[in-house]
């Protein structure tokens, strides 16, 4: 079982699709945001998309989000628009058991190691290509086995203090070559520190280190996560 960090209790619930059911909302600037849901092993999860207006995505980016958070996170933040507006095709699910997925039961209960193969099957129900992974705390459970086994569906990692990293070698770390920029908050004494020990060994990563910040660091300087993310995307182009 992995190091999990939460605000408050929760129950391990969540997971699995392949049809996806899109509706559309208004475009913003020139962004066009959707929301629906898509189905794997027959159990509907949520997501919200933004992208582009009037032009072809540069690059894809899911995001993932902490146990006490849903996409909705990304959407309040500004994150998804601001990925949109830089270019970028944004996607951000729920996962199982958490936020509009409540109902979906979770490949393993929430805080264990999900296999490799759940993230894979979302992104074939999402007809996703290799994408940028953003993956804050609870999220680590299903990124960082889908980071091992499926390589080839990442073209870079951005993890934000995830849990689980100690279930992995230096070894295993340091043969992924995947582009990552390690991010953590400095006053998160517990998984910024235990993560940023394990993930160090990443042999192609940079670090963000957000002064003043807690666990969900992006929450207290957003200005400053956004600004840093949009900066490592810019490299992989």
């Amino acid at each position: 079982l992995c190091t999990l960090y939460s605000g408050r209790s929760f129950q391990a619930v969540a997971v699995f699709g392949v049809r996806a059911l899109a509706s559309d909302l208004p475009i913003m600037a020139e962004v066009q945001l959707t929301e629906g849901t898509f189905d794997v092993d027959g159990q509907a999860l949520f997501y919200r998309r933004a992208e582009p207006a009037h032009q072809s995505p540069m690059l894809c980016v899911l995001l993932l989000h902490g146990i006490r958070f849903s996409s909705e996170i990304w959407l309040n933040l500004k994150t998804l628009s601001k990925l949109a507006e830089a270019g970028y095709q944004a996607v951000a699910i729920d996962l199982p058991g958490l936020g509009k997925s409540q109902q979906a039961k979770p490949p393993v209960p929430l805080g264990q190691l999900a296999p490799g193969s759940f993230l894979q099957r979302v992104f074939e129900a999402l007809a996703l290509g290799p994408c940028v992974v953003i993956s804050p705390s609870l999220s680590g459970s299903f990124s960082l086995p889908f980071l091992f086994e499926h390589t080839d569906l990442v073209k870079a990692y951005v993890p934000v203090a995830p849990i689980c990293t100690e279930n992995f070698t230096a070894a295993q770390y340091a043969s992924i070559k995947t582009p990552t920029l390690i991010v953590y908050g400095d006053q998160d004494a517990q998984l910024g520190e235990i993560s940023l020990n394990n993930l160090k060994n990443l042999a192609n990563h940079k670090v963000m280190v957000m002064k003043g910040a807690g666990h969900a660091c992006y929450l207290d300087n957003s200005d400053e996560w956004h600004r840093g993310l949009l900066d490592f995307l810019k490299t992989l182009i």
